[in-house]
């Protein structure tokens, strides 16, 4: 599952790279829960739990069968 997920998380880089920012995995549990870590411009971003949730989260879940959850690792919003 942790290359599906990488592979997903490759596909929507770019669109936050474009914003300055960038998502890094941390960890992908055997329960489905995965693990990433916003970077650049995402990590103290007021909206980086929206891009978290209705962003990755999303689009994970929708790609990669056995997705439960995503958490940030480390997310500190201002």
């Amino acid at each position: 599952m942790r290359e599906k997920v990488e592979a997903v998380l490759e596909s929507i880089r770019p669109q936050l790279q474009a914003d300055g920012g960038n998502v890094e995995l941390i960890d992908v549990s055997e329960d489905g829960v995965v693990k990433v870590k916003l970077t650049g411009s995402c990590g103290g971003c007021p909206f980086a739990m929206l891009t978290l949730k209705a962003g990755i989260e999303r689009v994970l879940k929708q790609e990669v069968p056995g997705v439960k959850a995503v958490e940030a690792v480390g997310l500190t919003t201002r």
